[in-house]
């Protein structure tokens, strides 16, 4: 008889992936928090700033959790800072990070999105737009192509794109058994790379202001150089091509968005595990094209508004808050007491998010009081020729968007510095700047956790790395033919 295996007696310890990837981060963090002892106050730490960024990307395409891969980074990066002192710094960077005015705009903004989505669905001007739409799309190209049209008209701003767009058209893709990643993908093409090739956006405002700022162009002159830059921000042509030719069913399912297609096609097009928040059932139901003015109204307040006051988000989405309270009200199809409840619901549906991106800040905090971002332009600089500048520029400053999921934050620190080497270097400035809005837009759209990301995943109602990872193939392919193409240009022009 053979003996029985007295190892086969002891249980096998099966760590869960969440698990692992902490303890791949304490590890990392005790094998490299002594170096910290090592730099004095105010030192410059080198290769080292890469570390948190480095851990932030393994530990979530390990673990598929982004909160707690983006807090891992972080400690990692307070323990290079100050090995001795970790509470204090931790609860002194969440406190700013907190306090901070970009942050307290996005949690307002996104969660009153949500709760004006929620509203809408609650007050059935979701389910009536479902209706009509379903009514005019008869094929699932017609709800691909349908998706990315309304994309494009939603133009103002990523968040809106992102979390409007994506609400609206999830139940008409479910029917025709479109995955919701390849929904959310579609959604995220049309948000950030998108916004920047359109002048009247919030991207367009913040970045001319921030070009007049680094000396760009002169005072005043910012939007100017902005518009004339469009032309040269390849990314963005580049992302609508490659959505356009999905869409139209050109391109093939590639990497995991095939394996999501083929789930959607037997019959399951919500991810295994998750599952969407209940909304009830609309209480009175209006139909025809007056039940979709009860959408289509809103949602023209908020483009409307936002235009209004200086493409301010925020104050569109209080005026439509306002509007469709009253519309509402005066057809009876909630009360008062309802539609504030429908309203905290929706707020509350987007905490998580909110979590993920608040995180992605610590973690953009931590990075820059290690000084990764200048760390990494002053290693590339030397190596620079004018030709090669706005290539160089959009591989480095994309990698760094990418690993800290800011795309506005970074450019407040490279600007300074890049805009004054093209200008040395006699490079035009559109193609400057064309590559650096390039860079952000694949930046905030290849990144696991930056905030377009989320909020696509988000509202079309899919697991946010499971989004990123079926994404992640085709904003590559975009950015392979936006850096051929800069290569092209700064060989051409310069």
């Amino acid at each position: 008889m053979e003996q029985p295996n007295s190892l086969a007696l002891t249980p096998s310890v099966k760590w869960p992936p969440l698990w692992r990837g902490l303890a791949v981060a304490v590890i990392a963090a005790l094998a490299f928090a002594w170096l910290g002892f090592t730099h004095e106050s105010g030192s410059d730490y080198g290769a080292l700033s890469l570390l948190p960024a480095a851990l932030v990307i393994t530990m979530a395409v390990l673990t598929r959790k982004t909160v707690e891969s983006l807090l891992a980074g972080s400690l990692l990066g307070l323990l290079l800072l100050d090995p001795a002192n970790l509470v204090s710094p931790l609860a002194d960077v969440t406190l700013a990070v907190m306090m901070d005015e970009t942050i307290a705009w996005l949690i307002l903004v996104c969660g009153m999105m949500g709760g004006l989505i929620n509203l809408l669905a609650r007050g059935g001007g979701v389910h009536s737009f479902g209706a009509v739409m379903t009514r005019l799309i008869k094929s699932p190209r017609g709800a691909m192509v349908g998706t990315v049209g309304l994309g494009l008209v939603v133009f103002i701003d990523d968040y809106l794109n992102s979390l409007a767009v994506s609400s609206s058209m999830k139940r008409i893709t479910d029917r025709f058994h479109i995955s919701r990643e390849k929904l959310a993908y579609i959604v995220d093409s049309t948000a950030a790379p998108i916004c920047i090739l359109v002048p009247v956006s919030t991207w367009a405002v913040f970045f001319a202001s921030l070009l007049e700022d680094a000396g760009a162009t002169e005072s005043g002159q910012g939007m100017s150089l902005y518009v004339a830059s469009i032309p040269w921000m390849f990314y963005g042509w580049a992302a609508l091509l490659v959505v356009a030719l999905v869409a139209a069913r050109k391109l093939p399912d590639l990497g995991a968005m095939k394996k999501a297609e083929a789930r959607a096609q037997g019959g399951q097009p919500v991810p295994n595990g998750w599952q969407d928040e209940e909304t009830p059932a609309p209480e009175r139901s209006v139909p025809g094209w007056l039940g979709l003015t009860n959408f289509l109204l809103p949602m023209a307040v908020l483009v409307l508004a936002s235009v209004y006051y200086d493409i301010d988000l925020l104050k569109g989405v209080l005026v439509a808050l306002g509007v469709t309270m009253v519309l509402y009200s005066v057809q009876r199809l909630l009360s008062f007491q309802q539609q504030v409840e429908a309203t905290l619901d929706g707020f509350k549906v987007m905490l998580y998010p909110l979590a993920t991106v608040c995180a992605g800040f610590i973690l953009k905090e931590v990075n820059d009081q290690l000084g990764m971002t200048r760390y990494i332009i002053d290693t590339v600089t030397p190596l620079l020729t004018p030709a090669l500048l706005p290539a160089v520029v959009f591989v480095v400053m994309a990698a760094v968007v990418f690993s800290t999921a800011s795309s506005w934050g970074v450019f407040v620190i490279s600007l300074p510095i890049v805009v004054p080497l093209g200008q040395a270097m006699d490079v035009p400035m559109p193609l400057v700047v064309g590559a650096l809005l390039s860079a952000s837009a694949f930046g905030s759209h290849a990144c696991f956790f930056s905030d377009s990301t989320v909020l696509s995943a988000q509202g079309a109602g899919c697991d946010t790395m499971d989004h990123a990872l079926t994404q992640l193939p085709y904003a590559l392919i975009g950015g392979a033919i936006a850096l051929v193409t800069l290569l092209a240009a700064g060989f051409w022009l310069v």
